[in-house]
């Protein structure tokens, strides 16, 4: 299997002149869940940590409702890229027959072959009421993140998704490519491990788009901490999930844009 970096040569350019060098760069793959034989969908990605992957598309797809309906997973390598190979228990089974698609993603794509505007639409599963953090959880989320992120450290090239508690710090990072593959493999990883979602700060490098929230909330997770700028149809989606999701994150603030009762200090300002 390829590793998830590779080092290719390169010419380099500066004002002084040109160099000859090394880059490492992440690799990316094209990556087939297949359920009882059958293709789902095709996702290019970062080839690791693929059992998290295949575990994790499966619930935030909403394929399953929980990581034990998978009765078998095999991975699988050719020539043109991976498979995850899922066999389904009975019922899971049967369901699936009745929504299967095929989809051919690219690596920033979330949505692609979808053939419907009401499954594109899908309104996500309400959140529950989660918890409250102070702004100092959430700063302290945001900047743990970047020294956890080995590929990015490696690359620059990758974005990572991340579980974040008060007391037990990072609960689990994933990295990859693709910002919604990265979400997935942090939620097959959050699943194996039967850590909750809803107990902790759902931290992401990326924008906010609507696949973000529906992934989201279908894990369960209560607030997206966001270090981009999220979409306007994704504010709309996590409002009506009950998220709360804070975005611009850096080192010096945030900007909370729904549901602010999760926040301490934001509850009394609301109430005034």
């Amino acid at each position: 299997m390829a590793p998830p970096v590779v080092r290719v040569p390169c010419s380099i350019w500066r004002a002084s002149g040109v160099t000859h060098g090394t880059r490492a760069i992440p690799e990316e793959t094209a990556v087939a869940f297949t359920y009882d034989t059958g293709t789902y969908a095709v996702m290019m990605a970062t080839p690791s940590d693929l059992e998290d992957f295949a575990i994790g598309f499966s619930l935030t797809e909403r394929v399953i409702d929980r990581a034990s309906a998978i009765e078998q997973l095999e991975i699988v390598e050719s020539e043109l890229g991976l498979e995850l190979r899922m066999w389904l228990k009975a019922p899971d089974a049967a369901q699936l027959s009745g929504r299967r698609r095929k989809i051919a993603g690219p690596t920033g794509c979330g949505l692609c072959g979808i053939e419907s505007l009401t499954e594109a639409m899908r309104a996500p599963p309400p959140v529950g009421a989660g918890r409250v953090f102070t702004p100092e959880d959430i700063m302290t989320a945001i900047g743990s993140l970047a020294p956890a992120q080995a590929l990015n450290h490696a690359t620059r090239a990758v974005h990572a998704a991340a579980l974040w508690e008060p007391g037990r710090g990072l609960v689990a990072l994933r990295e990859d490519v693709g910002r919604h593959n990265a979400l997935d493999k942090l939620a097959g990883a959050l699943a194996r491990n039967q850590d909750s979602a809803a107990a902790g700060l759902l931290v992401l490098t990326s924008r906010v788009s609507i696949e973000m929230v529906q992934k989201a909330a279908a894990i369960g997770a209560s607030i997206i901490v966001a270090v981009s700028a999220p979409t306007a149809l994704a504010l709309r989606m996590a409002e009506a999930a009950g998220i709360t999701l804070i975005a611009v994150a850096r080192s010096d603030g945030f900007e909370v844009f729904t549901h602010p009762h999760r926040i301490a200090g934001e509850q009394a300002s609301h109430v005034a």
